[in-house]
């Protein structure tokens, strides 16, 4: 079997619960950048965090013995996609210092709706179906409720959220391009490169725009970057392709409706950020929406998409 094709196992209890578990793990992200505001410029945060984690996927890599060299015809698209990956995490981090967690994690999940709506124009054989317009027109329901909330319009979140919108469609944007690529990369290089592409970048623009690049340190900050850098970035990506390449992406991405679950409950019990009414009903709309776009038969062909934490 080749290396980047899954096996497509069927999903064991155990293997469901630890696909759980990641979700959780990737829905909990923006809580954890929130805590890392609180001692760290915006974007300080991201180059340390990107910078942390492209370091520990190298050394995985070489310690399992992969490949990390590039060759040459493929220079050009890793450059197109970290650019891409730089600009998209740039806004997100800078829309979500102006937004509540909760809120971010809700929009950071309209990526597969924007990738389907993309993917139908760009991707060959990859046309919208009844199944998946209901889905998009599910999650972005959602989105209204999003955007006609007392809670935001009263805090001015609005701003952050429009922002973090504009990082998402860049996402999807640079998912769709990596679609069209990735079968001639192993899925850590493109990850590897676009990190270690992106940190100079972070510190420039920490240099600029950051008030304090550091303001202070404490347990919880750098307990929320290491989760970040680590936990996320490095162990959630090599866990998470592990899985898809042992069970399919059918399978794993039955249980990604729990990543913005876990974004709006830990926003609101860990940093206190108000859960309105509104905002459940944007979490149903959206959660909907995503088990419509996954809802797939067993004998459907998977994909084999790289899972990167936003």
């Amino acid at each position: 079997m080749p290396e980047n094709q899954p096996s497509n196992q069927d999903l064991s209890f155990a293997a469901g619960m630890f696909t759980v578990f990641l979700c959780i793990l990737f829905g909990s992200n923006a809580v954890a950048i929130k805590i890392s505001f609180a001692g760290l410029g915006v974007f300080t945060t991201a180059a340390l965090r990107f910078g942390t984690a492209a370091a520990a996927i190298f050394l995985w890599a070489r310690i399992t013995g992969r490949d990390t060299a590039l060759k040459k015809d493929q220079i050009l698209q890793v450059l197109i996609f970290s650019s891409l990956f730089t600009i998209q995490l740039s806004l997100f981090y800078l829309g979500l210092s102006k937004s509540y967690a909760s809120r971010g994690t809700l929009l950071a999940n309209l990526v597969p709706f924007f990738i389907l709506f993309l993917a139908h124009f760009f991707i060959e054989g990859d046309r919208i179906t009844k199944q998946k317009f209901l889905g998009i027109l599910l999650g972005f329901t959602g989105v209204v409720f999003m955007f006609v909330d007392e809670e935001s319009l009263a805090n001015g979140l609005r701003t952050g959220d429009l922002i973090i919108l504009c990082a998402v469609f860049v996402w999807s944007c640079s998912t769709v391009y990596l679609k069209r690529v990735i079968g001639t990369f192993s899925p850590f290089q493109m990850v590897m490169y676009s990190t270690l592409f992106s940190v100079p970048f972070f510190l420039i623009e920490a240099l600029l725009w950051d008030e304090a690049m550091v303001s202070h340190l404490d347990a919880p900050v750098i307990g929320a970057l290491l989760y970040q850098s680590l936990v996320t970035a490095s162990f959630g990506f090599v866990a998470w392709n592990t899985m898809l390449k042992k069970y399919g992406a059918v399978s794993l991405h039955a249980f990604v409706f729990i990543m913005p679950i876990a974004g709006v409950a830990l926003g609101g019990l860990v940093l206190g950020e108000p859960i309105t009414i509104k905002i459940l009903l944007a979490l149903v709309f959206i959660v909907s929406g995503i088990l419509v776009v996954h809802w797939k038969s067993k004998d459907e062909p998977p994909v084999y998409p790289v899972r990167r934490s936003i």
